[in-house]
């Protein structure tokens, strides 16, 4: 049998950014960092020392961008402390690109138009493969390589192998990416791409919308892969177009259909209803049938993964005309400010509002477990966010139940865990 000529997305992308016609998996490589994406909780507060120590500054100004996400807005001195620190470095580094207090990194790192096709960038946040909706070679590193990165603009990487992922037929009434995604971490494992590049195609992919894909991409680190890549189309070159950017020439990369995947899954989304991961694991994902009848104290809808605009329409469609249970509070911190404004001036945040929901601000707050919105010991939550760890939200005795927006809105009136289906029926009838 003779050798697989073609290219999966991630090995075409790297080669790009190595220099070279061809790459293959297990290959050592050098690349060129198109784009390096840093934060306020692992950015400057540890790069910053490594960078005076060397004497040096960022490798371009041009090329990085700085996002405040994870301690705003500042609930203490510490936290503020942390801000300022950043603000300072960005104005000492002359930083061209600083968004500070606009909304989760993941999220407003494409809104703003920095992501095309095609590009090879590297993220201080372990969910960075969220760039990989937009055909982007996106994947988070620690603190030590980011400053590497910073410092020469270049960084090594094992080409990995590539799991190819194929969803095809249409998603039914009350599911969504997220269930996709929850249906994935039951079926492959959090460890199913260990540090392997995951590839999503299919006509269900092709279909989604791009928060959607980036709902896919995100959750990609859930399976333990380094990146989750979707080849870019017309759909990716509408959004870029309307973040004010150009897409360029990236769209023609895409897998080669005889590249050698390590495997390909296949997946119908025609049978997939919504799923409830339990806690303390993504890989915990169920029918939402089969959950456990459970209380819940609050619930969440924040995060990358699950407060987009379409994440809070998803809300809305269930919270319209009902009220939260008297039991449960509901908190809704929306992925970016854009998105706030965006669900103000089409009547989502009334809907959501006069249903009860508190209104948050843009970050990753509950999430990650940082100011308003933690839990306390014993307490349940229902949350729309990707990871739903021991002590992820708050109190190490404290639940986190995983769920669509469409779930957790749906959870919040019935005061346990609740089927969306069934509200979604009767807000059609």
């Amino acid at each position: 049998m003779g050798q697989t000529k073609g290219m999966t997305l991630a090995e075409k992308i790297i080669a790009r950014a190595a220099g070279q016609d061809s790459v293959r998996a297990g290959e050592i490589v050098t690349c060129r960092v198109d784009l390096a994406m840093i934060h306020d909780s692992g950015g400057p507060r540890r790069v910053k020392p490594v960078l005076e120590r060397l004497g040096v500054k960022v490798w371009d100004n041009r090329r990085v961008v700085v996002i405040s996400d994870h301690y705003v807005p500042a609930v203490d001195q510490q936290s503020a402390a942390i801000l300022k620190l950043t603000r300072d470095w960005v104005k000492d580094q002359e930083i061209e690109s600083f968004y500070d207090q606009q909304g989760i990194c993941h999220v407003v790192l494409p809104e703003r138009g920095h992501l095309k096709p095609g590009m090879f960038v590297v993220g201080g946040d372990s969910h960075s493969p969220t760039g990989g909706a937009f055909g982007c070679y996106m994947f988070g590193v620690g603190a030590t390589d980011m400053a590497g990165v910073l410092v020469t603009g270049e960084t090594w990487i094992r080409v990995p192998e590539t799991i190819r992922i194929d969803w095809t037929g249409s998603l039914p009434q009350g599911s969504s990416a997220k269930d996709m995604m929850l249906k994935l971490c039951a079926t492959l494992g959090m460890d199913g791409g260990d540090y392997q590049a995951v590839e999503y195609t299919g006509s269900t992919i092709a279909g989604l919308s791009m928060t959607e894909r980036m709902t896919m991409s995100n959750m990609a680190a859930e399976l333990g892969a380094q990146a989750g890549l979707i080849a870019a189309d017309d759909t990716t070159s509408d959004y870029i177009r309307a973040a004010g950017a150009d897409p360029g020439t990236g769209t023609v990369y895409r897998g080669d259909e005889d590249a050698a995947y390590r495997v390909i899954h296949r997946f119908d989304a025609s049978e997939l209803g919504p799923q409830v991961a339990s806690p303390d694991s993504p890989a915990n994902s169920g029918p939402v049938e089969d959950a456990d009848d459970t209380a819940i104290d609050q619930c969440y809808i924040g995060a990358c993964t699950g407060a987009k605009l379409e994440d809070l329409r998803m809300a809305a469609e269930v919270l319209g005309g009902r009220k939260v249970a008297s039991s449960t509070r509901l908190l809704i911190a929306p992925a970016s400010t854009r998105v706030t404004a965006a669900a103000a001036a089409d009547g989502t945040l009334a809907r959501l509002t006069e249903a009860g929901a508190i209104l948050m601000p843009s970050g990753c707050g509950a999430c990650a477990g940082y100011g308003a919105g933690v839990l306390a010991e014993g307490e349940t939550c229902m949350a729309s966010t990707a990871r739903n760890f021991k002590g992820r939200m708050g109190a190490r005795s404290s639940k986190v139940y995983l769920g669509s927006p469409y779930t957790v809105a749906a959870t919040a009136v019935r005061g346990r865990v609740a089927d969306p289906r069934t509200f979604l029926a009767e807000s059609r009838t």
